[in-house]
């Protein structure tokens, strides 16, 4: 992991925690959406919303922008990069380890080890 990716990762993992971001990222992969709209959903004020989408912006996951009257959001998914290079080594790590325990277990079922 390259210096400074733990940080990334931390407010990846911060922002992935609360099941109200996982949803509004969740409404944001089908398209961009106003502040409005994301909040409908919730049973929360709209500064509530908007506490969620700052953590969610800090973390690099979503951006926003204003076009006329209206506050946009849209998802980053390049930001999940991090997260998806920190899953593939833990995968490659697994993989690596449960082969070994395959091709180990494949030896004694060959009867091999035991001296027959």
């Amino acid at each position: 992991m390259e210096p400074g990716g733990y940080a990334v990762l931390d407010a990846t993992f911060h922002a992935l925690a609360d099941p109200t971001r996982r949803a509004i990222l969740a409404r944001l992969t089908t398209g961009e959406a106003s502040v409005t709209e994301l909040a409908a959903p919730f049973q929360m004020s709209q500064p509530a919303i908007s506490k969620h989408l700052r953590v969610l912006e800090d973390a690099g996951l979503i951006e926003r922008r204003i076009d006329r009257q209206w506050r946009m959001v849209r998802v980053r998914p390049e930001a999940l990069r991090a997260v998806d290079d920190w899953v593939a080594h833990y995968r490659a790590f697994w993989n690596e380890a449960l082969d070994r325990l395959e091709k180990l277990l494949n030896e004694d079922g060959d009867g091999e080890s035991d001296g027959q």
